[in-house]
Parts: C-alpha cells; structure tokens; sequence
C-alpha cells in the first residue's frame, strides 16, 4: 500500500494542473476510489467537479482519463468550493445566521427574510434591530452589528421599517390622583429643601407575545432568501411538545434542541430594572448563547417554527411564529 500510495502522489502532482485546468474540476487528490456509491480499498486520483455532466457534452480536452499511469481516476461532485466566511463577517449577499444589529447595540442575528406587501424585509428582535423600543423608524441597520466591527455608513444594509413595542411594566402612570399625589409631595419636597422627587408608575405587568422587528434592505440583491447552513425555509408549522428543532445563530452557529415547553410565561431581563413579561412562549434546552437573538428556529424539514429572543444556560426563549407574524402583518 505504502508503494502504491507514493505512486500516486508522484502521479497527482505531475498531472494536477492539467487536471485543474479541464471544464468543472476544482480539486484534486488521492483517495479511495468509490464504486455504486461505495467505498472501495483502490487507490485513485480523485477529481472533485462543480456538476457532473454526461462525456457526450464534454470537449475531449475536458474528459478526465480513466487512468493516469497505473493509478485509476474518480469523479466525484463537490460543487463549488468556497472560502468560508465568520459569521460576524460583512457578507453580501447576507444570510439568515449572520450578525446584524443597530447601530446603537451590540450585535443579533438576522433571522430570515419576510415579505410585507411583495417587499423582501429583514426579520429579527426588537431588541436587536430596534434597540429595545429606543429606536426611530428609519434608523440604519448594519450587517455586521457594531459589535462585530460594523460601521455606518460602510456596513449599512437596511433601515429600521417597524418594530413591536416591549411592554417592560414600571411605565409613568396614567392615574390623575396618583400624579396628583406625586406633585403635591414633590412641592413639598421642595418647600423643604429636598432634591429627591417623586413619580407616579404604573405598577401592572403588561404581558408581551414577541420581541420583533423588521428592516428594509436599501438593496434587495445584498440580502438572500437562504439562512447559513439551513437552507431555505419551506413553510411554517405548529409547535408541538417533543418536536426537534434547529436554528442557526451569529455566536453558536447550527445547533438543535427540542421543544420541553408550550404555553410558557417568563420574566426576561433586558438589562438594570428592565424586565418584560412574555405569554404563549416556547421553551427548548440549551441551544443558544448571548448574539444568538432574532434566530430563526425551524423543524427538521425546514418548516419555520419561530423566532428566538431569549435564554438562560439552560434553557431558550422562543416566540411563535404565528404572533410574530400577526404583530408585524408579515408572511412568507
């Protein structure tokens, strides 16, 4: 084997670039050769192409020799081979999974692409591409998010087209008697010389069903209908307890899990005295981390399930589908 492996690579490397140099071939090795799809112990000179295509359709110059010397030769199809690219990279066309963000956070992920009234836009959290309610329709959206390095206006991809607004709860009351009340003890406050004041809130929790936003591409050619190995989405579905799941994320890349929880309300922290209450949620294991959020999440057939918001180091928040896509009037 020894021998007729040093044979082959003294072969391969005489022959290469003229083997490179013939119509879809991208690669070239030495390898096992396979047979019906299978694996055989023969030795060859692998040729990777972009498509195979039938030698009826080939130049004689193209045709790969069924042998080079004593060494058989393969076929197989890779398909073009790229450079693979961070997902906190500047990417145009860019995926679903890839950083995204405000100019005003950090980073999220783009989620995938929606369309309102024919329009391709951009789906992710509010918390990602609205700055958790912050923002102004019409801010700019960069991919990367500045965390990642992206800059306005160099990365800018998008404008902030809508976003549902986050009910944190502790908002300025509307109550007359208790603003009433306030004003007096703040006169008072300050007949006495005090400089704290006092402000009626309104203590109610205020449940919450998403944390979603949209953005229009300045460019519809720089976003694409794919997520990052994903694919493309082939529908929606229902969530039901038990069902596998799999989203692809700017921090922790394709990862799976599996809905444990429907029906979930949960407390999220959204940083120092800003906490949301969400109904109706999803919960699935460990499958996310911090840059995850605005991650779409679908079935093992591709079917989008909902979007990802939130987590801890065991657990993943998800909102579903359907209230994202009512609160937005966004389809597919």
């Amino acid at each position: 084997m020894a021998d007729e492996l040093s044979a082959a690579r003294e072969i391969l490397t005489r022959t290469r670039h003229d083997l490179l140099a013939r119509a879809n071939v991208v690669a070239t090795g030495v390898g096992f050769k396979v047979t019906a799809g299978q694996a055989t112990t023969a030795l060859s000179i692998v040729c990777s192409v972009t498509s195979k295509v039938p030698v009826a359709e080939l130049a004689t110059r193209d045709l790969v020799p069924a042998s080079l010397d004593s060494i058989p030769t393969d076929v197989i199809q890779t398909g073009p081979i790229r450079a693979f690219q961070s997902r906190t990279d500047r990417v145009r066309p860019a995926p679903g999974g890839v950083s995204i963000g405000h100019r005003d956070i950090t980073a999220g992920t783009l989620g995938c692409l929606v369309r309102k009234n024919g329009q391709a836009l951009i789906l992710s959290n509010n918390h990602v591409l609205a700055n958790s309610n912050a923002a102004q329709t019409g801010d700019p959206i960069l991919q990367p998010g500045p965390y990642d390095g992206g800059k306005y206006p160099d990365d800018h991809i998008a404008n902030l087209e809508a976003f549902v607004p986050i009910n944190f709860g502790g908002q300025p009351s509307g109550c007359s008697t208790a603003n009433g009340v306030a004003t007096l003890l703040n006169a008072i406050a300050r007949v006495l010389g005090s400089n704290t004041r006092m402000q009626a809130i309104d203590a109610r929790a205020v449940d919450n069903l998403v944390d979603a936003a949209i953005a229009r591409p300045i460019d519809p050619q720089d976003v694409s209908d794919t997520i990052l190995d994903v694919g493309t989405i082939s529908g929606t579905v229902e969530a039901a307890l038990g069902m596998a799941l799999k989203k692809s994320g700017r921090t922790t890349g394709l990862t799976t899990g599996a809905i444990q929880q429907l029906d979930v309300t949960a407390d999220v922290q959204y940083g120092p005295g800003q906490t949301a209450r969400f109904t109706d949620q999803l919960m699935a294991g460990p499958m996310s981390q911090g840059g995850d959020s605005g991650s779409a999440v679908l079935d093992n057939d591709n079917h989008l399930v909902g979007l990802l918001f939130a987590g801890s180091d065991n657990s993943t928040i998800i909102n579903r589908i359907d209230n994202v896509f009512a609160a937005l009037g966004i389809a597919l």
